[in-house]
């Protein structure tokens, strides 16, 4: 099930690029995320965090890519269900070697 989020991923692409655009007019990268999240509308904490990320997939700065992280994300959750049918697996075998072992009495 996909996470629902709150802004669609082109007003998050939007609200980075103008941060990028427009940050050598302010005094730091900080004062230009806080300055154009008050514009559109977001707070600067998640501001920033787009502007990281989106500076890690540009390659610009050290990280994991979204890409990278979705890729992570679904070979741990694959690995969680092939380790719930092994536990299956070796439990209908120890059922089954019970059940035609003939050294067991059966009532």
């Amino acid at each position: 099930m996909a996470r629902r989020t709150k802004y669609s991923r082109e007003m998050r692409e939007r609200a980075v690029a103008l941060v990028l655009e427009h940050q050598q007019e302010y005094d730091s990268q900080w004062e230009a995320i806080r300055s154009i999240s008050a514009k559109v509308n977001v707070s600067t904490e998640t501001l920033r965090k787009w502007v990281r990320q989106a500076e890690v997939d540009a390659g610009t700065r050290p990280g994991a890519t979204s890409e990278e992280s979705a890729e992570l994300k679904r070979l741990r959750r694959e690995v969680a269900e092939l380790r719930r049918a092994n536990e299956i697996l070796k439990s209908a075998s120890i059922f089954f070697a019970r059940e035609l072992d003939p050294r067991q009495s059966r009532s």
